[in-house]
Parts: structure tokens; C-alpha cells; sequence
């Protein structure tokens, strides 16, 4: 299926209203694309590394045996 010249123009006034210029929306895009760079950062930071820290402050909850019998 060929594009015709309309469909190619339609394409191209999107495009540039997309991505051209100095518009809100290439500024809405600019800033989807640092939300996606920063968590995709955030995956790549170790989250295990911070439980590893906790375990050696947990404190132990378990009540005394009596020896009464």
C-alpha cells in the first residue's frame, strides 16, 4: 500500500508538532524522556544492598522461655 502525498503531509504536520520547535509538547516529550533516564538509573542502583544493612540491626522479639513447668 502506497502513502499518498496527503498522507505524507499529514505525517509531517505531526511530526513537527510532535517533536519540532520549541512547543509545549517537544518540551512534554523532552521530559518524558529524563523520567524514563532516571528510572532506568534507578533499576540499575542495588536495592539488596540497603536490606543487608538492616539485617544486622534486626533485633530479636522472642519472648524468654519460662522454666516454670
Amino acid at each position: 500500500m502506497a502513502l499518498g502525498p496527503i498522507q505524507l503531509l499529514i505525517v509531517a504536520i505531526l511530526a513537527v508538532l510532535l517533536f519540532g520547535g520549541r512547543g509545549k509538547i517537544s518540551s512534554i516529550m523532552g521530559d518524558v524522556a529524563k523520567g524514563i533516564t532516571s528510572f532506568k538509573k534507578g533499576l540499575k542502583d542495588d536495592p539488596d544492598a540497603d536490606e543487608d544493612d538492616k539485617a544486622d540491626e534486626a533485633i530479636d522479639v522472642t519472648p524468654p522461655k519460662d522454666k516454670k513447668k
